[in-house]
């Protein structure tokens, strides 16, 4: 008997899930934390919080069950993408984690959109340079934090920290590395030309290598600490949205998956780079070697629905927000969302994008604000659908994946809004279902991810249909959705 550990550093919290190779899913511990805002447009977190709250849940799986936990025959990883970790020769964080949400680097994004030749970002890197990377987010700190570029020995991504942290050795893989955007996601490696060009000394970059390699094994320090094997080997490991499209049966092409966590995402499986010419969109390599995911990013997503959870309606719970919703009619009697709290990636592009309730009547309550933010997020989501369609990737089929897809209310919108019909995976936390699958297959566990799909990937029996009147209801608001950010964008 064997099991496996998927260990997945989300911006919220960290989740770990404990597989029992023939039985599924053992246990799955949780740990939430804050994203510190020190600054309006930054976002930051301490990389040791995110190592605490994996010894935590490590902890708690291991006191509850014990066999199986002593029985980790492979560790797997999943994580938020595009944050910026530095650590000195020590492997200390010189400073908080620069997250994907921050805005801070919008002068370094202007200047490296002029400097860049055009040829290297449709050749090579395929993405447009945007805020919160860490491409940008690492000319800032050159710029203003000189000391602690200095100090700079590894740079990394947020679950790379943490998978030093067990195996005591720096690394880097290729689904994370392309999310910097520094680098050739054709080829699957650094980008020199770049680094270069942006004065990077190529030694902070660590070696890159396929997400499904093993990196090393638990470090003896680790395992004093976590009761795991000093044997048991480590994976690069993924970034959640590739671990999402694993952990959700994803191989081929022609599915979609719908992911509303913080942020939110409709990504597709590729088997080749393709990208959208407009660069509205991200295309990345996947966690699969020889395959890249394209998709199309909403930066507030589940976070709006936190917004306006904590900041406006101070309700207790977003169980209690998706009740509330049910009960008001789709389209909110004409009250519309724009989820652009902190600028916004897909379709615009535009970090000075903002928020705004349009329509408001002072027949509206609480309710149909509630409502409405969800559908706003699902308007925003099929922006990106519609966009990875005109990239060349029909959608045959639609999963649902994050915390919405808790919510039976926002399961219906997204049917209807998407005019498609709606899956829901059994196993809710799927980027650390598909951190596990990975592993067990790097492990020698599983043949392949197709049979280890085929033991735990299964669909719940409820699947969300979309209703004709409520679709066309929906037709004529995102009509209106999409000329509000048009007509009011010179106004900001």
């Amino acid at each position: 008997m064997a099991s496996l550990l998927g260990i997945d550093i989300g911006t919220s919290g960290t989740k770990v899930m404990l597989l029992d190779e023939k039985t599924g899913v053992a246990g799955i511990e949780s740990e939430t934390y804050q994203v510190s805002i020190p600054r309006l447009g930054y976002a930051e977190q301490n990389p040791d919080v995110w190592w605490e709250a994996v010894l935590c849940c490590l902890s708690r799986l291991r006191e509850k069950y014990g066999k199986c936990y002593s029985e980790v025959a492979g560790i797997g990883f999943s994580g938020q993408m595009h944050g910026l970790v530095m650590v000195d020769a020590d492997g200390r964080p010189i400073r908080p984690a620069i997250l994907w949400l921050d805005q801070r680097s919008t002068k370094e994004c202007n200047d490296l959109n002029e400097r860049i030749p055009e040829d290297l970002i449709t050749g090579s890197l395929r993405n447009r340079i945007f805020t919160g990377f860490a491409l940008p987010s690492l000319l800032w700190v050159k710029k203003h934090e000189p000391e602690h570029f200095a100090a700079i020995h590894k740079v990394m991504q947020p679950k790379d920290y943490i998978r030093y942290k067990i195996t005591g050795m720096f690394g880097a893989e290729v689904t994370d590395a392309s999310a910097s955007l520094m680098f050739d996601i054709v080829k699957r490696d650094w980008s020199y030309e770049l680094q270069r060009m942006c004065g990077f000394p190529p030694s902070v970059f660590p070696e890159c290598h396929e997400s499904g390699e093993i990196q090393g094994r638990v470090s003896r320090e680790c395992a004093c600490l976590t009761g795991l094997g000093e044997s048991v080997p480590v994976i690069y490991g993924m970034g959640d949205q590739q671990a999402q499209s694993i952990g959700n049966g994803v191989f081929s092409e022609g599915t979609f998956i719908c992911n509303i966590g913080t942020g939110g995402q409709v990504s597709a499986f590729c088997g080749q780079p393709s990208f959208d010419p407009a660069l509205r969109t991200q295309t990345f390599c996947h966690g699969i070697e020889g395959a890249w995911t394209l998709y199309g990013a909403v930066l507030n997503a589940g976070m709006s629905l936190k917004w306006l959870k904590d900041n406006i309606l101070r309700e207790q719970s977003f169980e209690k927000l998706s009740e509330m919703a049910g009960e008001i009619p789709s389209g909110s009697e004409g009250l519309i969302f724009l989820p652009y709290l902190t600028g916004e990636r897909t379709p615009h592009m535009d970090t000075a994008a903002r928020g705004m309730f349009f329509g408001l009547h002072l027949s509206h309550t609480a309710k149909h604000m509630a409502r409405a933010v969800m559908e706003g997020v699902t308007f925003a989501l099929r922006d990106s659908m519609e966009i990875l369609e005109q990239a060349g990737n029909p959608c045959s089929r639609m999963i649902s994946s994050g915390g919405g897809a808790a919510s039976p209310v926002w399961l219906q919108i997204q049917a209807d809004v998407f005019n498609r019909e709606i899956q829901v995976c059994r196993v809710s936390e799927q980027a650390c279902l598909g951190a596990c699958m990975l592993a067990g297959v790097s492990a020698g566990i599983f043949k392949s991810l197709e049979e280890a799909g085929r033991r735990f990937v299964t669909m719940e029996e409820r699947t969300y249909k979309p209703d004709k009147e409520r679709a066309a209801v929906y037709e004529s608001a995102f009509g209106k959705y999409r000329e509000l950010y048009r007509r009011t964008k010179a106004l900001l």
